[in-house]
């Protein structure tokens, strides 16, 4: 499934810096061991090969699912959530920088579920605020993100892997501001099975539905905006529980956001990912440039 990353883009210079409010589009469970020697020379021995050998396989299998997330970031990966398990996902995002009086904020509650052999079902709850806004400004905006993901090709011993799906955004409130949309895409992942920190690349291409793309036909959220591309992910194991990873949505558009960061497995069945999200328009003026977000999410599988 895929989740909502950044809202509240920042306007062009011509906008003397003010924030508007848009929706942007934007799991695996570990464990160790500890094992104790037992006496004599023959046992101990014995028990070291066997523990050395049951180690070292469990590192390999740990560090190839260390990646296996519905997401990286923002970009769907070709992974879905176990049929009949479930998945609680927290993302937190800040404007950084922000503007000199006011910065946006995106809360991001998700949930998906396994419902069929590699297909999950999903929704986000994105609600972004914007603080330090004059009296009487909007300053929330909530939306509703169902969404559903089809993992059609899979082939372990290759390392390959095709999913497809589909999110579809539909405001909450401030409904005068902008239209429903939604994003459809599929996408091809490959393992290096490389040693036990071969990395995963992930690409395909996205396309924007049911935009209004003309002003004068109400409200509108890709005016003037690429409403297809390509996403790619990559995801690079550097130690058993941890990973550097970097997705990318391409266009200058509500969802183009390169994100570099690291992925951390928590105990519990839990995951923490922390990086950066940088506008694919960041670089076209000193006001785009605010069009940057600080990123962390917790996850837990269930």
């Amino acid at each position: 499934m895929t989740r909502a990353a950044r809202g509240c883009a920042a306007k062009n210079s011509e906008d003397k810096g003010v924030p508007v409010c848009t929706p942007k589009s934007g799991i695996a469970g570990r464990f160790f061991l500890r094992l104790k020697k037992k006496g004599g020379l023959n046992t101990v021995n014995r028990f070291k090969v066997l523990s050395g050998l049951f180690v070292a396989l469990l590192l390999v299998v740990t560090a190839q699912t260390a990646m296996a997330q519905s997401t990286i970031f923002n970009i769907p990966t070709t992974d879905t959530v176990s049929k009949g398990k479930g998945y609680f996902e927290f993302d937190f995002l800040s404007q950084a920088p922000g503007f000199d009086t006011t910065r946006t904020y995106l809360y991001n509650p998700r949930l998906v579920v396994g419902v069929a052999a590699n297909a999950e079902a999903g929704v986000n709850f994105p609600t972004y605020h914007t603080s330090g806004l004059p009296s009487g400004s909007t300053a929330n905006f909530g939306y509703i993100q169902p969404n559903f993901k089809w993992k059609y090709y899979n082939n372990d011993d290759k390392g390959v892997a095709v999913a497809a799906g589909i999110l579809w955004n539909t405001p909450l409130n401030q409904r005068g501001f902008q239209d429903s949309w939604g994003y459809i895409y599929t996408d091809i992942s490959k393992k290096i099975k490389s040693g036990n920190y071969g990395p995963r690349f992930t690409a395909g291409p996205y396309g924007v539905l049911g935009a209004n793309q003309d002003a004068a036909s109400g409200p509108t959220s890709f005016v003037n905006q690429p409403r297809a591309g390509a996403i790619v992910g990559y995801e690079q194991p550097i130690h058993p529980k941890v990973s550097i990873v970097a997705d990318w949505f391409s266009g200058k558009n509500l969802v183009g956001y390169f994100t570099p960061g690291v992925s951390i497995t928590l105990p519990k069945s839990g995951l923490l990912n922390v990086g950066y999200s940088i506008g694919n328009d960041s670089y076209a003026n000193s006001n785009a440039s605010k069009n940057r977000y600080f990123f962390a999410y917790y996850g837990v599988t269930f």
